[in-house]
């Protein structure tokens, strides 16, 4: 089963782009903002900061998530949605054995949603791989939840 998040590229680029036109529109309002504090510096650096905050968030939220259990190896990969093509600085991927799942979990956070995946090597020696699931939607979070389920429940079997 292959599922990826790639639809929600133009999305995201929507949302920087509505945060650049915010951050330019309250740059030209900045003396509406003079009720806030009489300090005009202060009240710079409270929009500058809030924006930064907003445009961090946006950041670290939008990544790229890619499933892949056909085959023999599953394949999990994050990687960033910007400037993907070029500088491949935000990728994390994770391939292993079918075999070597023993356990998952998704965890659903405020803003953030990510998916652990239990995995034990040839020697026995545990290990918990993290990925950042936040903009795959809730039906393909299920199907690939019936999907690892699959897998771990054939796992149990063979041991």
């Amino acid at each position: 089963m292959r599922i990826n998040n790639s639809k929600v590229k133009n999305t995201i680029i929507s949302v920087y782009f509505i945060l650049i036109v915010l951050a330019i529109v309250s740059a030209t309002l900045f003396k509406s903002f003079s009720d806030v504090t009489k300090n005009r510096t202060l009240t710079y650096i409270l929009i500058v900061f809030g924006f930064a905050i907003l445009f961090f968030i946006v950041h670290f939220v939008s990544k790229y998530f890619e499933y892949d259990s056909d085959g023999l190896k599953v394949v999990v990969i994050n990687r960033g949605l910007l400037l993907t093509d070029k500088f491949n600085y935000r990728e994390h991927k994770a391939e292993f054995d079918k075999e070597q799942l023993y356990g998952y979990k998704f965890s659903n956070y405020f803003v953030y949603k990510t998916l652990k995946l239990y995995l034990k090597d040839s020697k026995g020696k545990k290990k918990t791989v993290k990925f950042n699931a936040t903009l795959v939607s809730r039906k393909k979070r299920r199907y690939i939840r019936q999907s690892l389920s699959k897998i771990v429940k054939n796992n149990k079997k063979e041991a």
